[in-house]
């Protein structure tokens, strides 16, 4: 068992994150803390995406000649680089939403609406 973990140590910190994340979302009616738990899930999969690109032994997608060495396929990592940075606006927009509905409402904790209450 411990040999299989080891194995495969590099996806322990994504499945943290994104456990951690999830449970962020599940647990709090806080939605700064919603949207820190769902910023912490995308990162542990853009993680995860970015650990599945990488393989033991190859090298850079550049062909040399005699060179039989595996290539790395730089296509995931690409993908993960915009994965980022649509995040870090996403998340920015959200915050700002978030500040514009606290100023408004004044609170940015969710509430049930008496109708809703079991």
């Amino acid at each position: 068992m411990i040999d299989y973990l080891f194995a495969r140590g590099p996806y322990l910190p994504y499945a943290a994150l994104v456990m951690l994340g999830l449970y962020l979302v599940l647990t709090h009616q806080n939605l700064f803390k919603t949207i820190v738990g769902l910023s912490l899930a995308q990162s542990g999969i853009i993680l995860f995406f970015v650990l599945l690109a990488v393989r033991d032994g190859a090298t850079v997608p550049i062909l040399a000649e005699g060179d039989d060495r595996p290539l790395n396929n730089p296509l995931p990592h690409a993908l993960m680089l915009t994965a980022i940075v649509v995040a870090v606006s996403t998340l920015g927009v959200a915050l700002a939403i978030l500040r514009r509905l606290q100023e408004e409402e004044g609170s940015i904790v969710e509430r049930r609406r008496p109708e809703e209450e079991p």
